[in-house]
């Protein structure tokens, strides 16, 4: 097991945990500013060749998301008039869902998925939720209605977030969900081994700038205020998102599936056969 955690969850280089350090020995607001610039800045990971096949038969163009003045690249994956939304989770790819995306179209539907702002061929290098809620929102105008949508990780928190604000679906999946906001920013901190008073002072630079409180954004919270019928699948051994993410979303939500499972971590999850089949059985029957 302890393999399987080094293997799923992300770490931290030590030069980057030294520098935070550093930075912290003089000054908080230094420590403060490093942390908040790494915490807004996807890692861009090279697609797998199983992604091959999407990336070269997806129609890809380019969206300008008004609303945030940021440009992103935009997958239509497949021909059916029925469409549904895919969308990735931090440092991930509009090509990462694709055994998700190969069985939906097998099922006569087409997909719309896209490398959110700072993610895959989109541009900028910084981003957070708010511009991923904003960039749901946009692809609803441009090319809804949608059916359904599948979401991961940090995509899921922002689905969650968009059907609250008026993103309409039949039903929505969420896999691997974050939770709480507060709770996310603390593991950050830790990870960067800084105290978490540093943590809070950036809470309060984030919530001074976007004008709202980042726990509002919570996926419990949003859940709350969410009756589209969904799908929450989520893996005991995620080390990178704890399960207890899915228990906390699933007790807010009026309608609402839970499937947990084991061994599968973080990503290995989306391209697991049982899970797409629990995924595709509940978004196609009724």
């Amino acid at each position: 097991m302890s393999k399987n955690k080094h293997k799923d969850q992300i770490k931290i280089p030590f030069f980057i945990i030294l520098i935070a350090k550093i930075l912290y020995f003089f000054s908080i607001k230094w420590a403060e500013k490093f942390a908040r610039k790494l915490f807004i800045t996807p890692i861009k990971h090279k697609a797998p060749k199983r992604e091959h096949h999407m990336e070269a038969t997806a129609l890809q163009t380019r969206l300008f998301i008004k609303s945030i003045q940021k440009e992103i690249v935009v997958y239509e994956y497949g021909q059916a008039t029925k469409k549904v939304l895919l969308i990735h989770g931090w440092s991930g790819r509009g090509t990462q869902l694709v055994k998700i995306a190969d069985e939906l179209i097998s099922l006569g539907f087409s997909t719309v998925s896209f490398d959110a702002p700072a993610h895959g061929k989109s541009g900028t290098k910084t981003t957070i939720m708010l511009e991923f809620i904003s960039s749901i929102l946009e692809l609803e105008k441009k090319y809804g209605p949608f059916e359904f949508a599948v979401a991961h990780s940090l995509g899921a928190m922002s689905l969650l977030n968009a059907v609250k604000q008026g993103f309409q679906i039949k039903k929505g999946v969420l896999i691997g969900s974050g939770n709480s906001v507060d709770k996310i920013v603390a593991d950050f901190i830790s990870k960067l081994k800084l105290p978490a008073k540093v943590g809070e002072q950036m809470k309060r630079e984030f919530e001074k700038k976007y004008h709202a409180k980042m726990e509002d954004y919570a996926g419990y919270i949003a859940a709350k205020e969410v009756k589209t019928p969904m799908l929450v699948i989520h893996d005991k051994q995620d080390y990178e998102v704890p399960v207890d993410a899915a228990y906390g979303i699933a007790e807010n939500l009026e309608n609402h599936q839970l499937i947990i499972t084991e061994g599968l971590g973080h990503r290995k999850i989306l391209g697991d056969a049982k899970v797409i089949q629990h995924i595709t059985s509940f978004l196609v029957n009724n």
